[in-house]
């Protein structure tokens, strides 16, 4: 399985991680929904999957597959720590913040709600959260994931992220 989506990665790179991120984030969803709401499969709101995979597929998935491979071609330093510092800390104050507002009011706007007074509400507080967790995971990421697996990589541990993204929106 590995080595044909390996393939699919060198014959089509930003559908195959664009179509990977969509699964995976309706993959979140549905673990917030069933795992830590408790929904039942009677209560799961589907539409809420859809928009989460939405997002992930056709905003989330192009724009992070663009994002590393400019972090790799224009973050380049001598030192191999340094430079993987640096990644994080551009990741992590320009691409972090950025996305978790698009994030935000994408789904607001899709819900119908005001994307501004999801903002005002949940912006911060997510975040923080995002700054708890991702500077580790893509200190990791940068350092031993070679680039056209470093999507893949993200988005298996952001089956979680996005749990707690999802149910941070639906509040």
């Amino acid at each position: 399985m590995f080595r044909w989506y390996t393939a699919k990665l060198k014959a089509r790179p930003l559908l195959t991680q664009s179509v990977t991120t969509a699964v995976l984030f309706a993959t979140g969803d549905v673990t917030a929904q069933q795992l830590v709401e408790k929904k039942g499969l009677k209560r799961h709101d589907l539409t809420r999957t859809g928009r989460m995979a939405l997002y992930g597929g056709c905003v989330f998935g192009p724009i992070a597959t663009t994002w590393f491979g400019f972090l790799s071609r224009r973050v380049r330093l001598g030192n191999p720590h340094l430079q993987t510092l640096a990644r994080v800390g551009c990741d992590q104050t320009l691409f972090a913040p950025v996305m978790i507002g698009a994030f935000l009011s994408s789904m607001a706007t899709m819900e119908g709600a005001s994307p501004k007074e999801r903002l005002d509400k949940a912006w911060w507080p997510a975040l923080k959260a995002n700054w708890m967790v991702w500077p580790f995971v893509q200190f990791i990421n940068f350092t031993f994931m070679p680039l056209h697996h470093r999507l893949l990589f993200a988005n298996i541990i952001a089956i979680g992220w996005n749990s707690y993204l999802s149910w941070v929106n639906s509040r």
